[in-house]
């Protein structure tokens, strides 16, 4: 059984540290070149290709993104 995953970034709260870019296993996550509300890139979804690892949500400072999970 595949899992499929989602990530959610809560745009406005991100920073853009880029901490999660480096985590994710399938380079799903970048920089974003517009910004948010407080001036930062945000981190977006660029490629639909998450696992679901959660690797991202772990390792944000901020704890704005949340990865959901479905079975496919």
């Amino acid at each position: 059984m595949a899992i499929k995953g989602e990530v959610v970034i809560d745009k406005e709260r991100c920073k853009g540290c880029g901490v999660c870019v480096v985590a994710c296993p399938n380079k799903v996550l970048a920089l974003a070149k517009n910004v948010n509300g407080k001036g930062y890139n945000y981190s977006e979804a660029v490629i639909d290709d998450c696992i679901g690892c959660a690797s991202c949500a772990m390792v944000c400072p901020d704890g704005v993104i949340t990865v959901y999970k479905t079975k496919l």
